[in-house]
């Protein structure tokens, strides 16, 4: 019987399963498509969301002292608009880091290199001390390893306070 006999035998089942793979194959690029488009929608909400944030800081000159290396908390007290400030950028962080654990967003360069320098600021420090206890365990241990990154060899490094006002 031969190929050929075999083919004119079954060429509708052959034609049906050349078509399911097709479509199972077509569907699989549209649905990495429709993802990458989705994570792309989602770092752009996020990113509209630091704005929103920092445009905070920018508009509230009380909380000039939170991006300065020289803050001194013992001579002058964390204020309630300082702490209230500190609380929603970790709570945007938070965001973020969940975000990037479940793959909705693409991944942040540079994020640790940022949430480092952010707290390694007195004031940040101070309260992310006092408030870590009401985080969840494994967002706190990304802060802590973030807190504990080191600088790799040749790469720029802005030092804290560098973008002080």
């Amino acid at each position: 019987m031969g190929m050929w006999g075999w083919l004119s035998q079954n060429w509708f089942n052959l034609l049906s399963s050349i078509g399911v793979i097709g479509s199972l194959w077509f569907t699989a690029i549209s649905i990495r498509s429709g993802t990458k488009t989705w994570q792309i929608s989602n770092l752009l909400a996020i990113t509209a969301n630091h704005r929103e944030v920092w445009t905070v800081f920018l508009n509230d000159k009380e909380l000039g002292r939170v991006r300065d290396a020289t803050a001194d908390t013992s001579q002058q007290p964390i204020t309630d608009a300082e702490r209230v400030f500190v609380g929603l950028v970790i709570q945007h962080i938070n965001s973020v880091y969940c975000a990037m654990n479940d793959h909705l967003v693409i991944q942040v360069e540079g994020l640790r290199r940022d949430i480092a320098q952010f707290f390694s600021l007195p004031i940040p420090r101070e309260i992310w001390e006092k408030i870590k206890v009401f985080q969840n365990g494994d967002f706190v241990a990304f802060v802590e390893s973030c807190r504990n990154w080191k600088q790799p060899v040749g790469s720029i490094y802005f030092p804290p306070g560098f973008a002080a006002r």
